[in-house]
């Protein structure tokens, strides 16, 4: 069974973030918030918790995974970034987009997609996101862990309108290690997603922050 951290949304406590961090350190797999929905996430670095994730959401090898890293210039280090790319990536984070990129060798290549060597990363606006990647010093592989239609939306979502975390909970705190909850309300889409691999960018979904994007997409 997971173990339950809740943190302050404004001033995660240091204490349980460390303890969060050594978990993940270790290999743990959490489930945890975003600035979109919640997702299951690990060290980028550890195979065996990045091919748990892939089974815990059953996805293929040849399904690439996002990860979340803390700025741009960690998006450096793991992605070959263009001045054109640049300059967009740096008008939308941090904030609710995947950005697809040429992936660098310290891609992992469970993380990335196979058959174009890209990789999805983000950098989340989230309080307790940013306490995790600096706590853990690496970035976290990640997927969504709701069940999301062809738009990006939750299908957790009730009415639209909010998620129930609590029976989000108790569906994965069987297969996770760590839960963690900051006790903010859980958004209903998903991240925005720009290909930033061509000359030109292109948004391959609409999704959270659709609107900012159009402005620089």
């Amino acid at each position: 069974m997971a173990t339950y951290f809740e943190i302050h949304p404004e001033n995660p406590q240091t204490r349980r973030m460390k303890e969060i961090g050594d978990a993940l350190a270790d290999g743990a797999v959490m489930l945890y918030p975003t600035d979109t929905v919640y997702a299951i996430g690990c060290a980028i670095d550890n195979k065996a918790a990045v091919q748990r994730v892939r089974q815990i959401k059953q996805l293929a090898n040849d399904k690439p995974l996002t990860f979340l890293c803390q700025s741009v210039s960690n998006i450096s280090e793991y992605a070959r970034v263009s001045d054109a790319a640049y300059r967009i990536i740096r008008r939308l984070i941090p904030g609710p987009y995947t950005f697809l990129l040429p992936a660098t060798k310290l891609v992992p290549k469970l993380v990335m997609s196979p058959k174009r060597k890209t990789t999805g990363i983000r950098v989340p606006d989230r309080i307790a996101c940013q306490s995790l990647l600096a706590q853990l010093d690496r970035p976290i592989a990640s997927t969504s862990a709701h069940l999301l239609d062809e738009e990006g939306l939750s299908l957790d979502a009730e009415d639209g309108a909010w998620v129930d975390k609590a029976k989000l909970f108790d569906r994965l705190a069987g297969v996770v290690d760590v839960i963690v909850d900051d006790s903010l309300e859980d958004g209903v889409r998903a991240s925005t997603i720009i290909d930033l691999t061509d000359d030109e960018p292109a948004i391959v979904r609409e999704g959270a922050g659709i609107d900012e994007a159009l402005n620089w997409v």
